[in-house]
């Protein structure tokens, strides 16, 4: 019953979006784009991120690894595809389409941005997936995000929604925001920007609501490519707070992080930062409402759900986002 009225409660979100001339929209690659998005983690995890050339030409891919823990490094590497090409990359060992190492070793405890580009600026025709197995037994799947497409959009999308309970014992959950600069994504240097924290950011105001369809304001939180131990946070805090983002600075953010936990009824897998921290809501819907950005110009940001019970059981999915909401 519980979950009936959840689904309701959607379905009556979705409708009231629709008379103001807004959408909802999943940027997951069921169709192929020409710029990929995605996360890996090795922390006491293994992960493989499987890419597919859909066309009858060769292609070149250009592929970027942002790694968290150290400070956002970015390691990157080329690869060949022949026509209706598929190749799966065990982040662990990456080795290249032709069987080749790629150059790339990443410590032991590794985490954070995989992205790929097409190099020729062609349309739609690479589409990707990742699975992510932990060890205590359950696995994250998902499409990689399709980014390319939200080119058609002048502004971030307004609002991000998650929903969530613990049914079958789920109790721990991975929300991870992928922000990156795409001002470079074109000729000639086809590549991605994460690392310089103050240019690649999204602040969000958060609120949880209950089965009841009760709101309960939570705080402000940033997304960027850093965890508690990088030298830039505090810069980054201050950066935000100081108004340096855009024009429309509505709020501060209390906490910068690559990846929460929901509150403490679904905490964070690793520990991490939550989202709402002192909420005990274990079933409902969390709204991230946008403030601000690092520039309204090369925005793209893609929101990822986990959740799991710790055991044998996870899912892993891209969450909803409008564009227009009031």
């Amino acid at each position: 019953m519980r979950a009936i009225k959840l689904f309701i409660f959607l379905l009556l979100i979705t409708f009231s979006v629709s008379n103001v001339n807004a959408g909802f929209y999943v940027n997951e690659t069921d169709t192929a784009d020409y710029q990929l998005v995605g996360f890996f983690d090795l922390r006491d995890r293994e992960t493989f991120i499987q890419l597919t050339n859909i066309t009858s030409e060769n292609r070149t891919l250009h592929i970027q690894i942002f790694d968290v823990e150290n400070n956002c490094n970015e390691n990157n590497f080329f690869d060949a595809y022949t026509p209706n090409d598929t190749h799966v990359y065990n982040i662990r060992e990456i080795i290249t389409n032709d069987g080749n190492p790629s150059g790339v070793v990443l410590p032991d405890n590794a985490y954070g941005i995989f992205t790929v580009i097409v190099v020729d600026e062609s349309n739609f025709e690479i589409v990707g997936n990742l699975r992510i197995e932990d060890s205590n037994g359950y696995e994250y799947r998902t499409n990689l995000a399709g980014i390319g497409i939200q080119d058609n959009y002048t502004d971030p999308p307004q609002s991000y929604y998650l929903n969530y309970n613990t049914q079958h014992g789920i109790s721990l959950s991975d929300v991870v925001g992928i922000p990156i600069d795409d001002s470079n994504a074109g000729s000639p240097l086809y590549e991605f920007q994460a690392a310089n924290l103050n240019d690649v950011w999204m602040n969000l105001d958060v609120d949880i609501y209950d089965l009841n369809e009760v709101p309960f304001s939570c705080r402000n939180v940033i997304f960027a490519c850093t965890d508690q131990d990088n030298p830039l946070l505090e810069g980054l805090l201050e950066f935000v707070n100081g108004g340096n983002g855009s024009e429309e600075v509505s709020g501060s953010g209390s906490v910068a992080s690559f990846e929460y936990g929901i509150n403490n009824a679904i905490p964070h897998s690793k520990g991490g930062e939550l989202l709402c921290p002192g909420n005990n809501i274990s079933e409902g819907m969390a709204r991230l409402t946008m403030i601000d950005w690092a520039d309204p110009t090369e925005w793209n940001f893609s929101l990822f759900l986990g959740l799991n019970n710790g055991n044998g059981r996870g899912s892993f999915d891209l969450v909803w986002m409008n564009f227009g909401l009031n």
